[in-house]
């Protein structure tokens, strides 16, 4: 895949077991249970919610640093965001920032070239649902 995560085989077994049981059953994980791995994509961790990220439909806790702004990017699949800590930004390149703070959700339409910033100066913190699988496409 062209400049995708580098490790999605490994989030995709990290992932596993939690996976499987919320599959058959219900599930509860509290925060302090949440086990956060890196992604590849510089200091952006991610932490299972339902699905693997790496074959379909998935929804993930996704943690970036304060004053981060991820490179310009797109991904094939639209998805939808909900900030849990720390405040937000998500747009196109260049374009004035949203300031969303915890509760504040967002729509990015796939194929859009944008950047995802954590304009605090605390970590952020979001959950993200996405129809199909995850990938991190450098905008060219």
């Amino acid at each position: 895949m062209h400049n995708t995560i580098k490790s999605i085989g490994v989030l995709a077994f990290a992932f596993g077991a939690n996976i499987a049981v919320a599959a058959e059953s219900s599930l509860s994980i509290p925060v302090t249970d949440m086990h956060y791995i890196a992604t590849g994509i510089g200091p952006i961790e991610v932490a299972p919610g339902y699905g693997d990220m790496s074959k379909g439909a998935h929804s993930n806790f996704v943690k970036i640093p304060g004053g981060f702004t991820s490179p310009p990017h797109t991904h094939t699949d639209d998805y939808y965001g909900v900030v849990v800590a720390g405040v937000i930004a998500n747009g196109q390149e260049g374009a004035q920032d949203i300031p969303m703070p915890p509760g504040s959700y967002w729509f990015q339409k796939g194929r859009e070239k944008h950047v995802t910033k954590c304009i605090s100066s605390t970590e952020c913190v979001f959950f993200v649902t996405q129809p199909g699988k995850f990938d991190f496409l450098m905008a060219k």
